[in-house]
């Protein structure tokens, strides 16, 4: 395997690049460099998982350098369309992430409880908005005040990129990790733990929905526990 130089950060729905601002440091100090990008669905209620997978893409071309991507929960979809068939990625990482194969949406149907959190508001023109314990459901684990601040900065994530299915599912191209988070209110553990079997090294932290927030250190020396084995 080509040793990677970069990482690629991804983060979630409702978030932005900002999710890693205190994050990058860390890894930088740790001998990489880390890039990050802002997916078009937080806050655009018109753009779509295919909008934030070209982000992604364009990204990796403008940064040839051989590079694995991380994706933070949403953030799975987008880098499992986005990077794959990509020349200079390496590896995926998912992060209490959705880990799709082709033809799989976050969600099939908005109306749907199973689906849906009770935590959850879904307005078809709007966007899809937090409507209540977002620093429980996120941030369960992180120091209060980012918690509260994290909480402050969410956006209304598009509804279009919650239904539309990939079409392309990177992790079956290329060396692949997943972290479950154990304490995890937004994507339970035990469906990580379905999705993980996808994966060619899976490892477990107990933290809540955002571990580079909360165990930001654990969670870089997963990445790069991860790299060894790709």
């Amino acid at each position: 395997m080509t040793r990677p130089t970069e990482l690629l950060l991804v983060h979630g729905a409702w978030h932005g690049s900002w999710a890693f601002d205190a994050f990058v440091p860390i890894l930088a100090a740790r001998g990489w460099t880390a890039r990050t990008v802002d997916l078009a669905s937080a806050g655009s209620p018109q753009a779509d998982l295919h909008d934030d997978a070209a982000t992604v893409r364009r990204s990796l071309d403008a940064h040839p350098a051989p590079t694995v991507v991380v994706g933070h929960s949403y953030g799975g979809y987008v880098i499992s369309e986005g990077a794959a068939g990509a020349p200079n990625v390496v590896g995926t990482v998912y992060l209490c992430a959705g880990m799709p194969d082709v033809g799989e949406p976050v969600w099939t149907d908005f109306t749907d409880p199973l689906q849906v959190g009770p935590w959850i508001t879904v307005d078809p023109e709007a966007g899809v908005t937090v409507a209540r314990d977002a620093e429980a459901v996120f941030y369960g684990d992180c120091p209060p005040d980012v918690a509260e601040q994290s909480a402050r900065r969410l956006r209304p994530q598009s509804l279009r990129s919650f239904m539309t299915p990939v079409t392309a599912a990177a992790w079956r191209q290329l060396p692949s990790a997943y972290l479950v988070c154990d304490s995890d209110r937004c994507l339970l553990p035990d469906v990580q733990g379905t999705l993980a079997n996808r994966a060619g090294y899976v490892d477990h932290l107990a933290a809540s929905h955002s571990p580079f927030l909360s165990q930001p250190h654990a969670v870089a020396q997963f990445i790069e526990s991860a790299i060894t084995r790709f």
